[in-house]
């Protein structure tokens, strides 16, 4: 028997969007911008940083390992008990613990081919079967999926809206698929990017159909623009967060994490900046693209993914805007290799985007 599992030896680690200082290394440039992670251009909230410039006098002692403070919280705002939250270091942290938690040797997980890079890394280190859905329009084909549910099916993840599409499934869409899964069967829905599109007429939130077996998963790495503070958090039946909370790491989340998202929570001046921003961004990309004839999805999210006849096409333009110091993200790691994901910048990064953009020439990536 190897020392090193084949599931673990044979899996493709999760990469992340180029660092600014790499590319400065690599190409001596002076002016670089980030347009690869779908982080807020704005910054964390002003509140979040002086709570946890605050709380670091205090990063001697280890944090509740209840987290009891943001999860009474969280139970406030969205209307529950502190028995349904559970937090993590990010959204990606409570994916972990699920798996860990639920999973036994035989059960199966369903999803969808070309989503989230990090559900996928998760899902093929567990060394449990996996059935990836290939997309229908570039959204998640729950037809197909609802298909594949058997007597070993134990998690189908869902993120919605999705990474990298930007697309979302809606509430009808949503009911016609769960009256094809038993109770058995745990869903988690990854509402990251739930803020930026709450206000679309049909797009679903999950705090509104509360089932036993569901699971929704939320951040503030996104809208509250704390990607480095790794705080995320989750919503489920009292009996999944129990069993949740056995499992995970017993300090999740750090002292300085635990009072920025606490601090940001409430923070609506902010999160409606957020939104107006990137709404804006939106529609400057949406026409830059319409206007040079870019194939684009049409996202509720804070990015924009572009479509290229092929890889080759797709990565010549991924580099031609590097080698102009914007660093965009080729989702060849997703499954994607014909697409590029584009984040939604400040007005600033937005205005040295479009100026770049505008200077290559299309047979480049045609």
């Amino acid at each position: 028997m190897p020392l090193v599992p084949h599931n673990i030896h044979d899996l493709q680690p999760y990469k992340a969007g180029k660092p600014i200082e790499e590319v400065r290394r690599e190409l001596g440039l002076d002016h670089i911008i980030k347009l690869a992670s779908n982080e807020n251009p704005l910054g964390p909230p002003p509140g979040a940083i002086a709570a946890a410039t605050e709380a670091l006098k205090g990063a001697h002692r280890y944090p509740d390992p209840s987290g009891f403070e943001l999860r009474s919280a969280l139970a406030k705002k969205f209307n529950l008990k502190i028995d349904n939250v559970i937090l993590g270091a990010g959204s990606e942290g409570i994916m972990s613990t699920i798996m860990r938690t639920f999973l036994l040797d035989d059960d199966e997980i369903i999803s969808a081919s070309g989503s989230f890079i990090g559900f996928k890394v998760l899902a093929n280190a567990s060394g449990n079967r996996v059935h990836w859905v290939p997309m229908q329009d570039n959204r998640y084909d729950l037809e197909s999926m609802a298909q594949k549910i058997n007597d070993y099916t134990k998690i189908v993840y869902i993120a919605n809206p999705d990474n990298p599409m930007g697309t979302y499934i809606t509430r009808k869409e949503f009911d016609g698929f769960y009256a094809h899964v038993p109770e058995r069967v745990l869903i988690i829905l990854d509402e990251a990017y739930y803020e930026y599109a709450q206000n679309t007429p049909d797009y679903p939130d999950s705090m509104t159909y509360r089932y036993d077996n569901v699971i929704t998963l939320r951040t503030f790495s996104k809208i509250y623009g704390m990607g480095g503070i790794r705080c995320g958090y989750g919503f489920a039946h009292e009996t999944l967060i129990t069993n949740l909370m056995k499992v995970k790491l017993p300090f999740e989340v750090s002292v300085p994490a635990h009072a920025a998202a606490l601090a940001a929570l409430d923070d609506t001046v902010y999160v409606e900046k957020s939104i107006r921003n990137n709404a804006e961004g939106m529609q400057r990309f949406e026409e830059a693209f319409a206007a040079r004839h870019m194939p684009f999805i049409k996202s509720v999210t804070n990015f924009m993914t572009l479509l290229f006849p092929d890889e080759a096409a797709a990565a010549a333009f991924t580099r031609a805007l590097l080698e102009k110091g914007v660093i965009v993200r080729h989702l060849v790691a997703f499954g994607v290799p014909h697409a590029v994901r584009i984040t939604i910048g400040s007005p600033e990064e937005n205005d040295f985007f479009l100026e770049q953009l505008a200077t290559l020439d299309p047979a480049t990536w045609r």
